[in-house]
């Protein structure tokens, strides 16, 4: 049968598909005095606690310079050599613009892989850590990346030498040469002065890099070069542990382009961006490094989501757009800040990493918009857009025209792509209009591929380029897209990504476990999916009180995993976990037994089970 090919109905913008390094996209210009398509003088990016800030001519100095240093210096320059990875590991900081776009490059040779020309600049493939994870979490993907150099926040250095010496074998003075610590002080920005973590002392800091030298210019990636990997985040995929995905120049600057046709028409010079999504999510370090710096905008970086930092920083730079996640949006519904300062610039809120619901958007339109009477700005979208790290990450926007009338809607496909709803997993049979599919996607936005892993990559992407998705979506007959299930058993918390086998692989490391299975419950009261686990005691003598040891593993978890990871939607023993002939969790009994048990009032949390 011949395959359902849908396209997009925005109009495919000029020199939508270009072939350069993502670096020479932003920052190359025929004018002295522009740096990209932009003044030079603009603000790129802005710390919002203290308001030091770079200009956009500072960041391609600072960038080129880190890189020289990074090159030279007696410290770095082993672990800087062409084809060298670098692990980023902060939280949102006023150096990550600077270190993601300056890592210098080199031909590499691996087993896996020819010939490869990799860079941000003329850079490292830079692997973005999460910032909240323990050492073991980190372990896997600095050796699954083959990192050698670790950018680290010095609030994280504990974690990364915990990382070396304990779990990796390296003496300490290995360890400590592999670390180049991001601090508070801001003295390299014209911003405030900052005592260096303890943790910190004695290690080489970024600003030491800074005034050896500068690279005469970026290492060029034209044609098919373009093709080559530029970033590795980390999937969790659908089962075992994360994989990196290899996201490549094509891909990044593809994205840059046939964005605008879809997205808030931004203007320089009035628009200004917050910046609170987590820069080392392919989300973050897309949506808020490089589209914003591509249409001339600054943002504000954040170091995190908190209400009243949130609500400060919107009065304090007149933010006018915002990217969040749903249990933002419920905050906003909610939280007592909101009441206190002027939030009434804020024009424009575009969700994303969860489904966006009626209720919510209604609940955050009607208090802000309640608090600008008399003002001249009564303007406010709540949107969404749909993406994947797989596809860099965003597919589908739901225009602010369509924005009230299409809720829930993941939106229209961007341009130049292309979409198809199956019914089987082997895509043989595409669904008609109006009924559930499988979402497969195909263009210059999918990754290579998952690091070191065909297998898996060969599971995700078909022979003629469809990308599966794994969430199962309808097309109404206007061309928008609803995701309506999901066959990738992933977790969602907060837009976060827990995959539940890597929960119950841990669970079961417990001296008294047996047997798991962890499965979401939706919140309604939070917006998102919660962790729950089903147990079985591996000596249920040793299990005075259920309750008890319910909480003690929950407990003992919190010191096994990132916080996101927890299992907030509890712990639950119970005889024995069902499964198939061939032994695959049914994880569809264990949904239908949290909602019997929501029923009974059994379950103490506003939730019900995610089917």
């Amino acid at each position: 049968m011949t395959p359902k090919i849908y396209s997009s109905p925005f109009p495919v913008p000029d020199q939508s598909i270009v072939s350069k390094s993502i670096f020479t996209h932003l920052f190359a210009s025929t004018s002295p005095d522009k740096v990209g398509a932009f003044p030079a003088s603009l603000k790129a990016f802005v710390d919002a606690p203290s308001g030091a800030y770079l200009t956009r001519a500072q960041l391609a100095h600072l960038s080129l310079s880190f890189a020289h240093g990074l090159r030279n210096h007696p410290t770095t320059s082993r672990f800087s050599k062409r084809g060298d990875v670098v692990m980023i590991f902060s939280p949102n900081c006023l150096a990550w613009p600077v270190v993601v776009r300056s890592i210098p490059a080199r031909h590499d040779i691996s087993l896996i892989h020819s010939l490869v020309l990799v860079a941000v600049a003329a850079g490292l493939r830079c692997t973005l850590a999460n910032s909240a994870y323990t050492a073991h979490e980190l372990l896997h993907q600095y050796t699954n990346s083959g990192a050698q150099l670790i950018v680290a926040f010095e609030d994280g250095v504990s974690v990364v030498r915990q990382m070396l010496v304990d779990l990796n074998g390296l003496s300490q003075r290995e360890a400590d040469a592999r670390i180049i610590v991001l601090g508070r002080d801001l003295r390299w920005a014209g911003g405030p002065s900052a005592k260096l973590h303890a943790d910190a002392a004695g290690l080489l800091k970024m600003e030491e890099l800074f005034g050896l030298g500068k690279l005469e210019g970026e290492e060029k990636f034209e044609g098919a070069a373009a093709g080559e990997t530029v970033y590795l985040c980390y999937s969790s995929g659908t089962t075992g542990k994360p994989k990196g995905v290899e996201t490549t120049h094509q891909n990044m600057t593809t994205l840059l382009n046939i964005l605008p046709p879809a997205f808030a028409d931004l203007k320089p010079e009035r628009d200004v961006m917050l910046g609170i999504l987590p820069l080392y999510h392919i989300y973050g370090a897309a949506k808020l490094l490089h589209y914003p710096f591509s249409r001339g905008i600054p943002v504000v970086l954040q170091t995190r989501f908190d209400p009243v930092q949130f609500c400060t920083a919107v009065e304090r730079y007149k933010i006018t757009i915002c990217l969040v996640a749903p249990p933002v949006l419920v905050v906003l519904a909610r939280h007592e800040a909101v009441d206190k300062y002027d939030l009434s610039s804020l024009e424009m809120l575009y969700s994303g990493a969860a489904p966006l619901g009626l209720d919510l958007v209604k609940a955050v339109k009607t208090r802000l918009l309640a608090r600008r009477r008399g003002s001249s700005r009564q303007n406010l979208v709540i949107t969404q857009a749909y993406g994947l790290t797989e596809t860099s990450p965003t597919t589908h926007v739901l225009p602010l025209r369509d924005a009230d009338r299409k809720v829930g809607s993941i939106g229209l496909l961007l341009p130049t792509l292309e979409a198809r709803l199956v019914q089987d997993e082997d895509g043989r049979v595409d669904v008609a209009t109006g009924q559930p599919g499988e979402l497969w996607v195909r263009g210059k936005t999918i990754m290579k591929g998952y690091l070191n892993n065909p297998a898996a990559t060969k599971d995700a992407i078909t022979a003629d380029g469809w990308f599966k998705t794994g969430d199962i979506a309808v097309r109404d007959k206007e061309g928008f897209y609803t995701i309506v299930d999901r066959r990738k058993e992933l977790i969602k918390y907060k837009g976060y990504q827990v995959p539940p086998a890597e929960l119950e692989g841990i669970l079961l490391t417990h001296p008294n476990i047996a047997d798991a299975a962890v499965i979401a419950l939706m919140s309604e009261k939070e917006a998102t999916e919660l962790p729950r686990a089903y147990i079985v005691p591996a000596d249920v003598s040793k299990v005075a009180s259920k309750a008890a040891f319910e909480r003690e593993v929950a407990k003992w978890m919190e010191t096994k995993v990132a916080y996101y990871k927890r299992l907030r939607g509890g712990v639950v023993i119970i005889d024995q976990i069902p499964k198939s002939g061939a032994g695959k969790i049914l994880r569809r009994e264990l949904r239908e037994r949290a909602k019997q048990e929501a029923a009974r009032g059994e379950l103490s949390l506003e939730v019900k089970a995610k089917l």
